[in-house]
């Protein structure tokens, strides 16, 4: 079977190297950003607009004459955020996205080239891109199949990164067999049917007195300043590292839960309008059960298993999983375990949520 994946590698780009794509980065910025205020502009005044093909025969016969700093970059990568951004807007019209933004040299800053006459190609500790040569690299993944893309990119701390996008034959990887049921939760990150749990690491928590002090130390220096540099530098490491801790952890568990399982349930929760309640807004961020739930869908793909996502109205938490009876006054919080008034079943509210789940899932999968 074939399939597209990803593969990211840190780099490790010489003083040149970082130059020129610093320099990419901000050509191709610019680039997205003078279409995005053309197509809005064509809009206003003419009610007209610019396809990708215009736009490309523009950049390439009349931008790069006005402003010859764009030949220094990558003319590949140009054309791509003419791509994105006729990308944005088809999202938008189709309802599947927001309507495209100006892009910032405040944050992440990133780049795509494609792989065009064997332009992109990986050779041990190094990746050989357009106009950068070989970019040493910490190769912690090795792949036999064919580069389609290359994507450069710079983190808030000053990181970069190189994810490649290949197309390669793969055999599914095997799996336990089992069948497994999941309840998310804020204080145990999730409780399976197996009453087996995984705490939740409280990342942000656990940072979070540092995180302020950093912050303050931030506002308090002069905007522009070396100084100013230093601090927002440090508080963007500060972030990162908890962003790595959540990212590790995740990984360890949803690759148990695939290499163990061939069926996983789990609740299709609605985290967008959960994160409407303030009080809890921030803890549900920490927790980042979307994410895990998007690891979790492609590791099981891998292992050739099945995630169902069990519908959001189910009462999951109301149902004693021995006899069926639904009690109407668990949908107090506060109760934490309960005993069934019909079987004289002893649950804990967690377990017993996690067992309808899969119970659930399984009459949903034979359906």
């Amino acid at each position: 079977m074939q399939r597209i994946r990803g593969y990211k590698y840190r780099a490790y780009p010489n003083k040149k190297q970082r130059e020129l794509f610093e320099k990419t980065f901000g050509c191709c910025r610019f680039v997205y950003n003078y279409y995005l205020e053309q197509k809005q502009r064509l809009w206003r005044e003419w009610r007209d607009t610019q396809s990708y093909i215009q736009m490309s025969k523009d950049l390439s016969s009349v931008l790069k004459r006005k402003r010859e700093w764009l030949k220094d970059a990558d003319s590949i990568a140009l054309q791509q955020s003419l791509r994105h951004l006729d990308r944005a807007y088809d999202n938008f019209f189709k309802k599947r996205g927001g309507y495209p933004k100006f892009k910032s040299k405040r944050y992440k800053q990133s780049y795509r080239t494609m792989n065009i006459n064997a332009n992109i190609s990986i050779d041990g500790d190094s990746i050989t891109l357009p106009k950068a040569g070989r970019v040493k690299i910490v190769n912690t993944r090795d792949f036999d199949g064919r580069i389609i893309s290359a994507t450069v990119s710079r983190t808030s701390s000053g990181r970069y990164y190189i994810s490649l996008q290949v197309e390669e034959e793969y055999e599914i990887l095997p799996n336990d067999g089992g069948s497994i049921g999941l309840d998310a939760g804020l204080k145990s990150l999730y409780t399976t049917s197996d009453s087996d749990i995984y705490p939740n690491p409280k990342t942000l928590s656990l940072h979070e007195k540092r995180m302020k002090r950093l912050q303050r130390s931030l506002s308090r220096k002069k905007k522009g300043s070396k100084n100013s540099e230093k601090a927002r530098l440090r508080l963007a490491r500060e972030h990162e590292k908890v962003s790595d801790i959540r990212n590790d952890i995740q990984h360890k568990i949803t690759h148990k839960l695939a290499s163990e399982n061939q069926v996983v349930c789990v609740e299709d929760l609605d985290v967008k309008g959960m994160m409407k309640d303030h009080r809890l807004a921030k803890h549900i961020s920490d927790a980042s059960w979307s994410e895990l739930c998007r690891k979790l869908e492609y590791k099981i793909a891998d292992h050739g298993g099945i995630l169902i996502k069990v519908p959001r109205t189910y009462a999951s938490s109301q149902i004693c999983s021995c006899c069926g009876r639904k009690e109407s006054k668990l949908k107090d919080l506060r109760i934490r375990s309960w005993i069934c008034p019909s079987c004289g079943a002893g649950h804990d509210r967690d377990v017993n949520a996690a067992k309808n789940i899969l119970e659930k899932g399984l009459e949903m999968l034979a359906s």
